[in-house]
């Protein structure tokens, strides 16, 4: 059996106790680590666990994924995926071609940021199409997320952002020449990501959002520390030390927002008398 193991969010001990009994027999172990990281590093999880964990970059799963599925149709093997297997990141390709070698699959869900965004105070039914944000280079600014955001923004649904993350990504000349050397990690922060999106509105000037737009900056969610702040998108391009360390999230809030969604997040507020004038003025809209 191929087992896809959900950790969800945050350290070692979220994984649930369906998937911990999974990780302990299963003859080999991996850890998904290019979509998304745990607060925790590897070592700790395998103090946890009590096994050893092969880590699984993007080369060994897109590339390489015989090897994860060496013998499961024989013996157990976990693949372990930060947050839920099919939340944020699917993992369609690897099940395929486990069927395509008769290897039976199953999936231990768990939470992720799909879900436990809504302890931002907002409703999880008033959300639209989740879209990702990478970060810009100076000739590569992709905006298809800009379409997608309209989309939600002209029935009212509040947006998603995920941020980008660079985990042992290599540089142009590196690949070019070959050389299996690895720039250093890198995680999107709101504040990159607020100015980006501003960027593009700039670019594209169709009112979809704006320097107004209230929105909602989240870090490390679902962890002990997680931390929210509230406000416009300009004053979210100056919330990183007030969110501190990675991973970061965004929500564009919807216009048919609830006036308890209102209240609950206005307790994140940069400033709680610009964000009750902006929202009596745009929002709660039916």
């Amino acid at each position: 059996m191929l087992y896809l193991v959900g950790l969800g969010l945050s350290d070692e001990t979220d994984i649930t106790v369906k998937g911990l009994e999974i990780v302990k027999k299963a003859s080999r172990v991996y850890l998904e680590a290019y979509t998304s990281i745990l607060l925790v590093d590897q070592s700790v999880l395998e103090n946890y666990y009590g096994r050893s964990i092969v880590v699984a970059d993007r080369e060994m799963v897109e590339s390489n994924s015989e090897e994860i599925l060496r013998d499961a149709d024989k013996e157990d093997v976990a693949f372990l995926v930060v947050g839920d297997p099919f939340g944020a990141t699917t993992h369609t390709d690897l099940v395929l071609r486990a069927r395509e070698l008769s290897i039976p699959v199953q999936t231990v869900p768990n939470a992720s940021i799909m879900s436990g965004i809504g302890a931002t105070g907002l409703q999880l039914y008033n959300f639209g199409q989740t879209v990702s944000m990478v970060f810009f280079l100076d000739n590569w600014r992709p905006a298809s997320f800009y379409d997608r955001i309209k989309e939600n923004r002209s029935i009212g649904l509040h947006t998603l952002v995920l941020l980008d993350i660079k985990v042992k990504e290599q540089s142009l000349e590196n690949m070019a020449r070959g050389r299996k050397i690895y720039e250093p990690p890198r995680y999107m922060t709101v504040g990159q990501c607020a100015q980006q999106m501003l960027e593009i509105e700039e670019e594209k000037k169709e009112g979809v959002y704006g320097p107004d737009s209230l929105a909602i900056g989240a870090a490390r969610v679902g962890g002990r520390n997680e931390k929210f702040v509230a406000g416009t998108l300009k004053q979210l391009c100056d919330a990183d030390e007030a969110l501190g360390p990675p991973l970061h999230s965004l929500v564009l809030l919807g216009k048919r927002a609830h006036e308890l969604e209102r209240d609950y997040a206005r307790e994140f507020a940069v400033d709680k008398e610009t964000w009750d004038t902006i929202w009596a003025k745009d929002y709660g809209q039916q």
